[in-house]
């Protein structure tokens, strides 16, 4: 069994956006899943960006603004997000409190390399 304690996951960081590494490329051999949860800090967001695995937000707090590809819509806690692979994406915190989302990505990719390219 692998656990990742969030306490202790890797912590990458951008201004105004705090990501904890929960799963990613290599910690495990036979993941097929790359997972992060990220805060989102109130008029904070991430930048847009594009990468080959499909993914899901869950929006767990917060409400923000998502983009995808030449869509965007208002999200809030309980939603879900599909991203296509390939598809340009971001999200940005629109209200008073922390947006919080876990990510999930398949195939698994190197979420710290991500953030090292700034993507």
């Amino acid at each position: 069994m692998f656990v990742t304690p969030g306490d202790s996951a890797r912590v990458v960081r951008r201004p105004g956006l705090r990501s904890r590494v929960l799963l990613q490329e290599g910690d495990v051999a036979q993941a097929a899943l790359a997972v992060t949860w990220v805060d989102v800090e109130p008029g904070a967001g991430q930048d847009p960006h594009a990468h080959e695995p499909q993914q899901v937000y869950v929006i767990v707090r917060g409400t923000g603004r998502m983009l995808v590809g030449d869509e965007e819509r208002d999200v809030g806690a309980g939603d879900l997000v599909f991203i296509a692979s390939g598809a340009r994406h971001g999200i940005a915190n629109t209200g008073d409190e922390t947006l919080t989302y876990v990510s999930a990505a398949t195939p698994a990719f190197s979420v710290t390399g991500l953030y090292e390219t700034g993507f």
